[in-house]
């Protein structure tokens, strides 16, 4: 088959999708992977741009309304202007036999009707299919099981979407004769790339919706370099990443960190990331090592405790590692699996990011340790699901 995968987002969004193109690729099909501008271009995967720059435009200058406003208008608006047309654009050029997306690309429907070709939404957390059993995971509410009113929860995110309708009506112009399709076909099928381990399969999903569990390179890890296997050779370890989440006192919450470990006689390995955790230099010391990025499925393995943020990869990341965690949820889905984690008996009870000090992280790690064995356990559990594997074998079958 000829594959269009479409993907917008960080590395959580990206990370996935390239894995799912290798293992197809490597099943003998010819696919095009269309991701974020300052993603990179993977080996061994044909990819195009699609004019988003996921860094810059989830860096607003300032957290005040006016300054988010101002950023929602100069930064986002535009960015998503150019990535739904360069993926109507760059799908028409590559004529597939099935378009892929994740739910940000809004154009994927209105080109696969186009096309005449079947599309499938991926998600990595349960955003655009409903369900009774627990709220959007994207919502106000995403933490608070509502019962019967569940299913009202899933309307926020798609108010969300329709703010860029007139956006996608741009787009139209680059579709064969310009025009948007008058009709809309229902995705022919949607991968949940979620671990049931995780997050049980609820009974009122309908059949189309295959819950294939997370994606992620099943090949051997990447190295992480002398430096870093020395350090987590020394001794037991914490490894801490806000990943993109960037927002607030990055010094603050390094310190907390560390000063917490510290309490429980760990080290720290500190992932900056996009500069959500910075090193202070008075916490310095060689007990602490801070890196920019590492490949998680390398480093974690020989973790004995993870601060995360709760995005959806390093979450099941970590617990695919039978790590136990501490989650301190910043936005979006993060608040939800959060709780998930929580529980399903492999992280403590979430700290909120207002709260994040040594005082509140302490006791939090003290209690994340006593759910070790838990954690191995859902991490046992975990390694043997075989997502891209799945996801493949769905598509496929279409």
């Amino acid at each position: 088959m000829r594959i269009m995968l479409l993907t917008a987002g960080t590395r959580g969004d990206v990370e996935p999708f390239v894995a799912l193109a290798r293992h197809a690729t490597s099943r003998g099909h010819d696919v095009r992977l269309g991701l974020p501008d300052d993603a990179g271009a993977p080996e061994g995967v044909g990819t195009v741009p699609l004019g988003l720059d996921a860094r810059r435009v989830l860096s607003p200058a300032g957290r005040v309304p006016w300054a988010l406003a101002r950023h929602a208008l100069a930064e986002v608006r535009p960015a998503m202007r150019r990535l739904l047309a360069a993926a109507v654009r760059e799908t028409v050029a590559f004529d597939p036999d099935v378009v892929v997306h994740h739910p940000l690309v809004l154009t994927a429907p209105m080109v696969a009707d186009a096309l005449g070709v079947p599309r499938v939404l991926v998600e990595f957390a349960p955003v655009a299919t409903p369900s009774a059993r627990f709220p959007a995971a994207g919502g106000p509410t995403a933490t608070r099981d509502l019962g019967a009113h569940n299913r009202s929860t899933y309307a926020v995110p798609r108010a969300a979407a329709r703010l860029f309708d007139g956006d996608v009506a741009r787009a139209a112009a680059e579709l064969p004769g310009g025009r948007r399709p008058s009709w809309r076909s229902p995705s022919r099928a949607t991968l949940m790339a979620v671990s049931p381990v995780l997050l049980p399969r609820p009974d009122d999903w309908p059949e189309q919706v295959h819950q294939t569990g997370a994606w992620h390179e099943e090949a051997p890890a990447a190295s992480c370099g002398p430096v870093v296997t020395d350090f987590l050779a020394a001794g037991p370890v914490v490894v801490a990443s806000f990943g993109s989440m960037a927002t607030g006192d990055a010094s603050a919450r390094g310190a907390a960190v560390v000063a917490a470990a510290r309490s429980h006689g760990l080290r720290v390995l500190l992932v900056t990331g996009w500069g959500g955790l910075a090193l202070p230099p008075e916490h310095r010391g060689p007990d602490v090592l801070a890196v920019p990025s590492v490949p998680f499925d390398a480093v974690l393995p020989h973790a004995t405790l993870a601060v995360h943020h709760g995005g959806a990869g390093t979450s099941h990341a970590v617990a695919r590692a039978g790590v136990p965690a501490v989650v301190v949820p910043v936005t979006a889905d993060q608040p939800f699996w959060a709780a998930q984690l929580h529980r399903q008996g492999v992280a403590a009870a979430a700290v909120p990011l207002r709260r994040l000090t040594a005082g509140a992280l302490a006791p939090a790690m003290g209690d994340a340790l006593t759910r070790r064995g838990r954690a191995a356990e859902v991490g046992r559990l975990m390694r043997r699901e075989h997502g891209v594997q799945r996801a493949l074998d769905v598509l496929e079958s279409l």
